[in-house]
Order: C-alpha cells, then structure tokens, then sequence
C-alpha cells in the first residue's frame, strides 16, 4: 500500500491513544519552533460521568475539545515556541490549534477522494506539504497563503464548482485542529504526511488542484450513484 511509512491510523480499528498534556505542549512548540506556524491553544476534553465533554460546557458542541475558546483567538496566536510553551503550560490539556491564511491554507476534502489524490499525485511525483487526517473522515492538505483567493476560478476552470465536489478552502480568518488533538470520543487528528524537512516548501495550490479536483469530481459522482 502507498504511504505506508507516511500514514498513521488508516483503519477504523486504529487505536487512539490518550491525550495527554506533554503531548500537546510539545507539539505545538515543535510546530512554532521548527515549522515557524502560529499556533493557539484551543478547548479541551473533561471527563464528566464516563463520558468526555468539551471544556465550553456546550452539551451540543460539534467539535468537543478542538475549537477556539474565544473570539480573540486570533490575536492569542503566536509563532513564539516560548510562548507557547507558556501558553500550553497554563492549560496542558488544551488542543493545538493553527491559524490558516498566514503560512498555510488547507484544502479540506473528504478522506476517500484525499488519499486518491495522494494516489496520483505521488505517481505525478508532486511537491507535497503535510496533509492531516481528522476523525470526521476529512483530509487537509497544506498549501501556501492565498490558495481561498484562487481555488474556485481553478476548480470552475477544471469544469466542476467546489460546493459540488465537496472541496473547501480553509483561509485568512479560520483555523484547523493539529496532531495530536482529539476531537470528542470520534478519535485524534492526525498526520497522513507528516512534516519534515522535504515538505518545509509548502506547494502552490495550481499545483494540486487537477488531480484534487479530479478525486473529489469522482467522488461525488460515485456518491450521487450510491442515493439514486
């Protein structure tokens, strides 16, 4: 199987460990000090009753212990590894939280059309970023700024809408989840490439959106097929 060595957790039966305070700090020192992302500490997961419940006490919370605790996450976000190590210090517990739009954007697109891209474009022999996996059966691929401003004239361009093909661009303004938060009791994000010194140089989103397009383009259809 392709992205053996690059993949973690690829089967529902993976085991999650437990997240644990020292985890997350380091994290997001190592994402601030070696990556140079901003990064902040978002909600985190208490133990109520047998059950794990979001820090914002939120009974229908849609992502418990992985969203900002506040609006001025923005201005709390910090590419300082002293800093954060500061920050996570105060809240060990706290999910690792990236700001998109200032070193990266993210693609975010189902799981299934994602590792069908990642299919394609290893054998494309593509310059990849990090590409996360989140328990919601999503992957985000991490592309340099700007790609909100350009994805949907190239998606158009390739003969699809992004709305139909289910792709969606995390820019300036919002924020996606890091390893090794967890997400409620659905599991932990995680790396399906992880970052390393060869994906320092994020891509160009021109040059993911054919073969993204394409896998997201078939996926849907393949959905449409399945509910008619």
């Amino acid at each position: 199987m392709l992205f053996v060595e690059e993949t973690i957790g690829v089967t529902d039966t993976a085991h999650i460990p437990q997240q644990r305070g020292d985890q997350l700090l380091d994290s997001a020192v190592r994402y601030a000090e070696e990556r140079h992302w901003d990064v902040f500490p978002g909600t985190w997961l208490e133990a109520a009753d047998g059950r794990e419940t979001c820090s914002c006490e939120r009974t229908d919370c849609p992502v418990p212990g992985a969203h900002a605790t506040g609006p001025d996450w923005a201005a709390r976000a910090t590419g300082s590894a002293v800093a954060a190590r500061r920050l996570w210090s105060k809240q060990p517990r706290a999910s690792v939280l990236l700001p998109t739009g200032r070193t990266f954007d993210a693609l975010d697109v189902p799981e299934s059309a994602g590792f069908l891209a990642l299919a394609r474009m290893e054998r494309m022999e593509l310059t990849l970023g990090p590409v996360t996996r989140t328990p919601d059966r999503r992957m985000l691929f991490f592309v340099l700024p700007g790609a909100a401003l350009k994805v949907d004239d190239l998606v158009r361009g390739l003969g699809w809408t992004p709305e139909a093909i289910d792709l969606v661009t995390r820019g300036e303004g919002e924020y996606v989840a890091a390893p090794p938060t967890r997400i409620g009791g659905s599991g932990a994000v995680q790396w399906a490439r992880r970052p390393t010194h060869a994906n320092r140089w994020l891509p160009d989103v021109e040059d993911l959106m054919s073969p993204l397009a394409y896998a997201c383009g078939r996926e849907a259809a393949e959905e449409r097929a399945r509910r008619t």
